[in-house]
C-alpha cells in the first residue's frame, strides 16, 4: 500500500517538473508574463484530460493516481524514463511499458577519444550495435561507413549484408556468431525495441545463417576478443579488440582494435594510417 509520504513525494516531483516547463514546450500558446514560472495546474489537467481538482489532489499528495493517468502525466510533463519509473514506484503501480529511446547521439567524450586516436582503428556503437561514429582508421579498416545509408549503419547488418565483410574476416563464421549473440544481449536489454525487431526480421529473411544462429538463443556481452583480418591494403592482420563503456551510460561503447607492438600487424596498421593520411574520414551519426 502506498504511504502518505510516498504520495507527498510524488506530488512534489510532479509539481517541480510542472514548474520547469513552459507553455510553448507542451504546445500551449504563450500567455504573457506569469507571476511564477512553469505551467499552471489547470494547464496540466487540460493536457491530461482530467479535472483540475483531481490533478490538484494528486499534486497535494491526497490521492494516488491510476496507472493510465500516470502514463498520461508522464507524457504531458515530458518525464525521463527514470522519472517515469519513479512516479510509478511512488504511486505503488507497476509498469512494464517499454522504455522510450531518444535519438542516439555520440557522447562528446567518446567523440574526443575518436579524434585523438590517430593510429588506432575505433568505432562507437550504440543500441542494437548501431554504428554512431568512427575515426579515419576505423573506416579504413572495416568499411567506409559514410557511404552506408543512415538507417542501415548497424554493425551486424553490415556484417551479414556486405559481401566484402566475408572476405575481410578470415573467420567470418566465428565473428558473425559472436555478433548475433551480442545482439541477443541487446534484445534482452531493450525488450520491445521496434527497430531491433525490424533488423532481426530482415536478417532472418535474408540470411539462413543468421536465422539459425538467432534461433539458438546464445547470448553474450563479450567486451574483448581477437580478430584475424585479410585487408586489401594492410595485408593479414592479427588484432585484439577491446570495448570501453562509460559509467554515465551503458548504451554507447567505444571499440578499438590494437596489434602487438613490433609485430607485422602493428606495422600493417601504421601502413594503413599512412595510406589514409590524405583522407578526412572522421564522421559521426546523430
Amino acid at each position: 500500500m502506498t504511504s502518505n509520504a510516498h504520495l507527498k513525494e510524488l506530488g512534489e516531483l510532479l509539481k517541480n517538473r510542472r514548474g520547469e516547463l513552459s507553455p510553448r514546450t507542451v504546445g500551449l500558446p504563450g500567455t504573457g508574463t506569469r507571476r511564477v514560472p512553469g505551467l499552471r495546474r489547470e494547464e496540466v489537467a487540460q493536457l491530461a484530460s482530467v479535472r483540475t481538482e483531481y490533478y490538484t489532489r494528486i499534486e497535494q499528495g491526497r490521492i494516488p493516481p491510476t496507472g493510465p493517468v500516470l502514463q498520461i502525466l508522464a507524457r504531458v510533463l515530458h518525464l525521463s524514463d527514470e522519472e517515469r519509473d519513479r512516479v510509478f514506484e511512488l504511486a505503488g503501480k507497476g509498469t512494464d511499458l517499454p522504455r522510450r529511446h531518444r535519438v542516439q547521439k555520440t557522447l562528446p567524450v567518446l567523440q574526443q577519444l575518436l579524434d585523438d586516436l590517430a593510429f588506432t582503428p575505433a568505432i562507437v556503437m550504440g543500441r542494437r550495435m548501431d554504428i554512431l561514429a568512427w575515426n579515419t582508421l576505423g573506416a579504413a579498416l572495416v568499411t567506409d561507413f559514410s557511404q552506408i545509408p543512415h538507417k542501415h549503419r548497424n554493425f551486424v547488418r553490415v556484417l551479414f549484408t556486405d559481401p566484402a565483410m566475408r572476405t575481410l574476416c578470415a573467420d567470418w563464421d566465428s565473428v558473425a556468431r559472436l555478433c548475433v549473440a551480442m545482439l541477443r544481449a541487446q534484445a534482452a536489454k531493450h525488450p520491445g525495441d521496434p527497430h531491433l525487431a525490424t533488423l532481426v526480421g530482415e536478417l532472418s529473411v535474408r540470411d539462413d545463417d543468421f536465422r539459425t544462429w538467432w534461433g539458438s538463443h546464445k547470448v553474450t556481452s563479450a567486451t574483448i576478443g581477437a580478430k584475424a583480418l585479410r585487408h586489401p591494403v594492410a595485408g593479414d592482420l592479427a588484432l585484439k579488440w577491446d570495448t570501453l563503456t562509460l559509467n554515465s551510460t551503458s548504451d554507447q561503447h567505444l571499440t578499438v582494435w590494437t596489434a602487438e607492438p613490433g609485430s607485422p600487424s602493428h606495422d600493417g596498421l601504421r601502413l594503413l594510417a599512412a595510406w589514409t593520411a590524405s583522407f578526412d574520414g572522421n564522421s559521426s551519426v546523430t
